[in-house]
Formats: structure tokens, sequence, C-alpha cells
């Protein structure tokens, strides 16, 4: 509605009458625009969480580590003689290639 009367006075100042084909025109026009940046910009958004998952945050690696480091703690504790093998078991079944998950946050920790 308020598209609408800004044509009017648009046309007005150009001395034309209102055509409400050539408004309508418009409106498509700027409503298609609109949806295409909204459009984008959310694609942009999804495309770069996407992204930052798969390649994942220093904090989720972090978090992901700490946990197979428990984990692998508790296998020991566990698993007795056969632990070491049920690590390595697991580890090449998951394709973990960089040895025993370490804590970030403390380098100086021995698990």
């Amino acid at each position: 509605m308020f598209g609408w009367y800004a044509f009017v006075q648009d046309a007005a100042q150009h001395g034309q009458q209102p055509v409400f084909s050539e408004f309508a025109v418009e409106l498509g026009r700027d409503t298609f625009e609109n949806w295409q940046s909204e459009f984008l910009q959310l694609l942009w958004q999804v495309v770069g969480l996407a992204y930052f998952l798969y390649v994942g945050s220093p904090a989720s690696k972090e978090n992901d580590d700490r946990l197979e480091a428990k984990i692998d703690e508790l296998l020991k504790m566990a698993g007795g003689a056969r632990a070491d093998a049920l690590i390595e078991e697991i580890d090449e079944r998951y394709l973990r290639t960089r040895g025993h998950a370490q804590p970030h946050a403390h380098p100086g920790l021995k698990v």
C-alpha cells in the first residue's frame, strides 16, 4: 500500500499518470531482489556453518580430544591386559591417525 503511494508521488513529480501494471512490474522486481538477497545471505550462513562444523573449531576439538583421552583411560582401567589392543582396534576402525588424544589445555599433562 505504501509502495503504491510512493509510486503515485513519483509519477506525479514526473508529470505522468500512475499505471498499475508498471507498479506491479516494479513491485515484483523489488520483491525478487529482496528475496534474492535474503536467500543468498541464508545460503552463505548455511554453507559457512557447515564448513566450520566440518573443519571444527579449536574449542570443539579440545572437547573431543578430552573425551577421547577419558575414554582411553577408562578402557585401560576396565580392559586390563587387553586395553592397549582394544584402543588400537578402535583407533583403526575409526581411523584416528594422530595417536592418542592429549588435552590441548594442559600440554604438560601425560595421558
